[in-house]
């Protein structure tokens, strides 16, 4: 679990490029011409999905700087460029000024619905000398389609009737995906989401799992359900968020989290496991034991009907748990059914010294009964996420509490023994956080391949970065050319992927209390730079 990251809103990306435009600022007028009486714009584009059902997706900023002999200037044009094909998928554009970084509020100068690849916007704002921040803004439709991107640019600025200013461009891609917000802080006044888990069903159907934490973004105890939300339209739009497991009263005392969830496609049965904390029996105060009154307790719930309805929880506990440990529980993220019907969740023990293992748990008869009390590969692992490599083999990638890097291991008798693998603890930066792991059956270059895709913040510190990377030979390399960058923003940092069809991965993640959804062409990922 320790799931108690707590990103701030760090200003220190937009400071550092801010003081680095002062510096290219500088250098211009020590080795080129003079600034004086010159007004500078440098556009600057985020890696980041434009998000249907967000109010404001600023996605490109210009730094504007005015030198102290320019007084009282006015603003009175501002020109962009955008692909034609994002037309159809924009309800509107905003432009907003700012005086400082990042984008959090302002005033908003004015807003328009494009027509065109070419757009002026009319703005007559008068600006003193100093740092300005324009921000152009995106409001998608609800039917903007997802598999399009938004490409938009800052081309001149005008002051005056006839004053044109040329904006300099960093070289960053400007080509923005088109994702989906399907729970943001504040919806049903809860204060946060987290800990997502998605699956798709035999019908194409996407069934997507998630704390909801009312009161604060803190892991359990607390008061805390499992939610659950559905699309049939492939992640366009999403139902109404459905409560699939609470503990009952007292609410603040009793609370459920850290979601797993996987799909049977010989029952067509979906299965979600999650931690029960009664009282204080998370990871801090769980205890030896069996009973909920002294240790936290796996429990599951499954519906037989595409994820409308959902049985009753049903602790495990005393299956899968060795009354030594003081706890043990799920991944959290994805479970998967082995070729031969096997089902199995990921899971991890805090020994009788506390010190965390990741392992496994399983089902031979499609859920009826668990096994587990088996020992992990390595301590002091925890979340992992589980695949089936060859037939009957597994394969274990672990987030490592050591840090830098993910720990992965095989196993060919479902856990009694483990080997460690080839890229354990080399091959994926990670920065202690959630990953997670699928493997997909796609064509590439007309044939059809096992391929294996992993998400999470690409980094060895910091939990920013959230990318996909794909494995060719079943997790023994990780190409660079097979690497894509998601989103470069400060987030929450855990990721669970599907894939959605032949052609398209889906992957819900985390951003700062809130949940998206965004569905990318494998070809992006497998032919990417």
């Amino acid at each position: 679990m320790k799931t108690d990251y707590m990103p701030t809103k760090n200003n220190s990306f937009w400071i550092t490029t801010s003081l680095l435009f002062c510096i290219h600022l500088i250098c211009n007028s020590a080795f080129s011409k003079p600034l004086v009486n010159q007004i500078q714009a440098l556009a600057h584009s985020l890696q980041q999905p434009v998000l249907i059902g967000v109010p404001a997706n600023p996605v490109l900023q210009v730094r504007l700087s005015i030198p102290a002999g320019e007084v009282n200037q006015t603003l009175s044009s501002l020109r962009v460029s955008i692909n034609l094909d994002a037309i159809q998928d924009i309800q509107q554009l905003d432009v907003f000024i700012t005086g400082a970084v990042p984008f959090s509020s302002g005033e908003k100068l004015v807003s328009l619905q494009p027509s065109s690849a070419s757009i002026s916007f009319e703005l007559e704002k008068k600006l003193s000398p100093g740092m300005h921040f324009l921000w152009i803004s995106v409001v998608l439709r609800p039917t903007a389609d997802l598999l399009h991107f938004i490409d938009l640019r800052c081309d001149r600025l005008t002051f005056g009737r006839e004053r044109f200013i040329p904006v300099e461009q960093e070289k960053v891609s400007y080509k923005k995906r088109i994702g989906v917000a399907i729970r943001k802080a504040g919806d049903d006044n809860v204060h946060t989401y987290r800990i997502p888990g998605i699956v798709t069903t035999n019908i194409g159907t996407l069934v997507a799992v998630y704390d909801i934490r009312y009161n604060k973004s803190g892991d359990l105890p607390g008061n805390i359900d499992v939610g659950m939300s559905r699309s049939t339209d492939g992640g366009i739009s999403w139902g109404p968020m459905k409560i699939i497991m609470d503990m009952g009263a007292p609410h603040e005392n009793n609370g459920v989290g850290d979601p797993a969830i996987l799909f049977d496609p010989a029952t067509k049965k979906i299965w979600v496991a999650a931690l029960w904390s009664k009282g204080n029996r998370s990871i801090a105060g769980s205890l030896p034991g069996i009973s909920p009154d002294t240790t936290g307790q796996l429990v599951l719930v499954n519906s037989s009907d595409d994820g409308q309805t959902w049985s009753a929880p049903v602790s495990i506990t005393p299956q899968v748990k060795r009354p030594s440990w003081h706890l043990f529980f799920d991944g959290p993220g994805n479970g998967i059914a082995m070729k031969n019907g096997n089902l199995v969740f990921a899971a991890q023990y805090w020994d009788e010294n506390k010190m965390p293992h990741a392992t496994i748990i399983y089902s031979e008869d499609h859920g009826l009964t668990w096994k587990g009390q088996l020992a992990g590969p390595k301590s002091n692992t925890t979340e992992s996420q589980v695949v089936e490599t060859l037939p009957g083999t597994l394969l274990l990638n672990m987030r490592d509490n050591r840090g830098v890097y993910r720990s992965v291991a095989t196993t060919s008798n479902l856990g009694n023994s483990w080997v460690e693998h080839s890229s354990s603890y080399n091959a994926l930066p990670d920065p202690v956080c959630m990953g997670s792991l699928v493997k997909a059956i796609v064509p590439v270059n007309g044939v059809r391949k096992e391929i294996l895709f992993f998400s999470n913040p690409s980094t060895k510190s910091g939990r920013f970065n959230m990318t996909i990377q794909a494995s060719s030979d079943l997790g023994v390399s990780w190409p660079a050319k097979y690497r894509l960058l998601i989103d470069e923003r400060i987030g929450f940092g855990y990721s669970s992927l599907t894939q959605i069809d032949a052609q398209t991965i889906g992957i819900l993640y985390e951003g700062v209390r809130d949940l998206y959804f965004v569905k990318i062409a494998i070809k992006d990922i497998i032919n990417s730079k």
